[in-house]
């Protein structure tokens, strides 16, 4: 049974995780590559943090699962993937220290959903933002301090891996086959809304454009395959290399029958392209997830 989820997305969003920054500058978090050309991107800690968040603002996810009893902040030892759909979908490591009775040593569980960084496909151009706070300083006769901040709006591409057989596994817990099922499918639907806090803004990152489907391995086959297309006309993603994705096999078998679009009307130009190479397979975004969640609790049995 087809066990393999895997997704590739494009959102479009604005400077969305900064690092240390050099004095008054904030700096964004970037890549160099070898055309010269740098790209912003958002950790995959970032994303997972977002999907935390809203797993527990909207499903009322457990967060009270860490404490600090050993010296370092780490998930409490009394608790399981049972307690916790954090643990469950994104692993731990329990550490614990040398001591006369015992070796020390670490229990860790590997992450089952595996998520990507989210990566610019537009080039950082050193857009920067000067900032101050005058209106603040004006009320007490001050002079203002002042900051500046770099500035990208981009689309965005990262992928999510998710093993179904081992979801809800650890050692010997297993959970129900609901329970597998609600907590993959709760997943999937913050990926649809998803959004993220950041510096007095909340950024969008709900998918206007996914590829993907559920496969007989768990493989990331669409990472590093979204390429964006440019120009006064407007945007497109490139069909070329997701069209020799979806016609590849694996142990002789086409990935195409598996594969499904989902795309925001009016956002890219070449919807057609996508519609020559997989016919009936273009859908809304809210129907491609709909048609994950349906082969996810075909999956579970539920």
């Amino acid at each position: 049974m087809k066990k393999g989820l895997t997704v590739s997305t494009v959102f479009k969003a604005q400077s969305l995780n900064y690092g240390e920054g050099i004095g008054n500058i904030s700096e964004l978090k970037k890549l160099t590559r070898a055309d010269g050309n740098m790209y912003t991107f958002a950790s995959r800690q970032a994303l997972r943090y977002d999907v935390v968040r809203l797993g527990n603002e909207f499903f009322n996810w457990n967060l009270q699962v860490v404490d600090k009893a050993k010296g370092t902040i780490q998930f409490r030892d009394d608790l399981s993937i049972e307690d916790s759909q954090e643990m469950d979908l994104f692993g731990y490591m329990k550490t614990s220290k040398k001591t006369d009775d015992s070796k020390g040593g670490s229990a860790t569980r590997e992450a089952v959903i595996r998520l990507s960084n989210a990566i610019s496909l537009e080039p950082y151009r050193s857009d920067m933002d000067f900032l101050n706070n005058k209106g603040l300083a004006d009320r007490i006769n001050e002079h203002p301090n002042l900051a500046n901040i770099e500035q990208h709006l981009s689309f965005y591409t990262y992928t999510f891996t998710i093993d179904l057989s081992k979801i809800g596994k650890d050692g010997d817990i297993e959970l129900s086959n609901e329970e597998k099922a609600k907590r993959v499918v709760e997943f999937l639907e913050i990926v649809k809304v998803l959004n993220r806090n950041i510096r007095g803004r909340q950024e969008n990152l709900s998918p206007l454009f996914a590829v993907g489907g559920i496969y007989d391995i768990a493989n990331p086959f669409f990472l590093g395959r979204i390429k964006l297309d440019a120009s006064q006309k407007g945007y497109e993603i490139n069909s070329k290399s997701i069209k020799e994705v979806v016609e590849s096999t694996f142990l002789g078998k086409s990935l195409l029958e598996d594969t499904f679009v989902g795309m925001i009307d009016g956002m890219f130009n070449n919807k057609g392209e996508f519609e020559e190479i997989l016919p009936k397979r273009v859908l809304t975004v809210d129907k491609f997830f709909n048609n994950l969640i349906s082969g996810v609790k075909e999956y579970y049995g539920v």
